[in-house]
């Protein structure tokens, strides 16, 4: 995932907001994380596809699904944007309050998130993005490995995730916060290259 920019300065979005837009970070508690260039293939045939899928699916419906790169800032309390210390690019979100969604992204913890996992983001995503996303009140997370052609959901139950269910990418996952709502892994699964063991 990068290294921070420097640890000893505690960021904010009003700093994050004076980045060139040359180069995409994300804000974890303060900490700047430059993300990586452009993502494998792979990668971008799964969120592809599941932003596609969710699109359809979602037509009519107030729940809007996004896809990356928007901002998502998490704020701990009712602090003003400037003060806010994480903000997050989401591979795939989908936010069902209209009132969280604005000109800048999104504010407020989206109801689900997927995580395209690769070699470089693998760690970031599992460990403090889901620790971020737990904490900010994501109710369903998601994580899909393309290359092990597996998916790892988190339910957020009491303010925590608890132990994450594990599901080969084949057939169809229901998204359990959104009714009536399932990818289909089948057809996007043969169009993903082999994976190298």
């Amino acid at each position: 995932m990068g290294v921070a920019l420097r640890k000893e300065k505690h960021y904010t979005y009003a700093d994050y907001l004076t980045w060139p837009d040359d180069a995409r970070y994300e804000l974890i508690d303060g900490e700047a994380f430059l993300m990586p260039p452009a993502p494998l293939v792979e990668h971008q045939e799964v969120a592809g596809e599941v932003f596609r899928q969710l699109a359809d699916q979602l037509d009519g419906q107030p729940c809007r699904p996004y896809i990356a790169p928007v901002d998502v800032r998490l704020p701990r309390t009712d602090e003003a944007d400037a003060a806010i210390d994480t903000v997050v690019q989401p591979d795939v979100l989908v936010v069902c309050d209209p009132g969280k969604v604005d000109r800048r992204g999104v504010r407020g913890a989206p109801d689900w998130v997927l995580e395209v996992l690769s070699p470089s983001t693998a760690a970031h995503d599992q460990i403090a993005k889901r620790r971020t996303y737990e904490r900010a009140g994501v109710r369903e997370y998601w994580l899909v490995h393309p290359g092990d052609r597996t998916l790892t959901v988190y339910v957020l139950e009491n303010g925590q995730y608890g132990r994450p269910e594990i599901y080969e990418l084949k057939d169809e996952t229901p998204i359990g916060v959104l009714p009536g709502v399932s990818i289909a892994w089948d057809a996007l699964v043969t169009r993903l290259p082999k994976p190298e063991y």
